[in-house]
């Protein structure tokens, strides 16, 4: 079931980047960075692996489309400029809407209060540095943009940290997609030897990662929901209290009215 979400986003990530090239990679780094769950992980490794010919030439095949044959230089900086665009709408969501808008929307891309409580610490703690420093890390990188636009940080810097920090992230993953098509290209390729003795091995380590993300995007889902069932409980006895205060205020008045007459 996980691999096959990863194959279905693999799919989706090829055929975009097919489409629209470089742009491609922007719009995939930008979900990514709008908090959509979304990998980079999966997204900049194609993008490399795009580079090398022979690659292409067997995705092409494997998905039946005309890929284009990327440069791994530009491919990072177009990773990085979608992590901009992405980061965008973080912001202005934080900045628009405050700390209440981020967590009414976060439900929508299943982004958990704890990993914004996180972001939102981080942010408080280090200050605006940490907007380039966490565009390095898993995780953390894709919900800092949050927090910065709540505290309404700089606008220009912001993306300017966004930028610096993102591109080594994009460009590396692009180097790393880049390497392992080489090296599963060449059948003399000690790391495809190896691969292969231990294709069980990496098969569970697919399978664990990708059952650890869609588990903490289910969890995420259902600490909203019971959230909301919570609220609506305490809002249905709230209600009732209001009630039975306004029916016994109206027979202590009726009570007053008659013994006035």
């Amino acid at each position: 079931m996980v691999k096959k979400i990863f194959f279905v986003l693999g799919i989706f990530c090829v055929y975009v980047m097919s489409w629209m090239s470089y742009g491609g990679i922007a719009i995939l780094m930008g979900i990514e960075s709008a908090c959509i769950p979304l990998p980079s992980e999966l997204i900049m490794p194609y993008a490399g692996a795009m580079s090398i010919p022979e690659v292409n030439a067997e995705l092409s095949r494997q998905y039946g489309v005309a890929l284009p044959q990327f440069n791994l230089w530009l491919a990072g900086l177009a990773g990085a400029i979608g992590c901009n665009l992405g980061s965008e709408v973080a912001y202005w969501v934080g900045a628009k809407g405050g700390r209440r808008a981020i967590e009414k929307y976060g439900r929508y891309v299943l982004m958990s209060k704890h990993e914004l409580a996180i972001a939102d610490r981080w942010f408080e703690k280090r200050g605006d540095i940490i907007i380039l420093v966490a565009r390095l890390l898993p995780v953390i990188r894709t919900f800092i943009a949050f927090p910065a636009g709540v505290a309404r940080m700089n606008r220009p810097k912001f993306h300017i940290y966004t930028f610096v920090g993102s591109f080594p992230w994009c460009l590396g993953l692009a180097w790393v997609g880049q390497k392992l098509g080489h090296e599963l290209m060449s059948d003399h390729s000690p790391l495809k030897a190896v691969m292969h003795k231990l294709d069980a091995a990496i098969a569970v380590v697919i399978v664990v990662v990708g059952v650890w993300f869609v588990r903490s995007r289910l969890k995420a889902f259902k600490q909203y929901r019971e959230d909301d069932k919570k609220a609506a409980e305490a809002s249905e006895k709230s209600g009732s209290s209001d009630k039975s205060d306004k029916t016994a205020k109206g027979d202590a008045k009726k009570a007053a009215e008659d013994a006035a007459e």
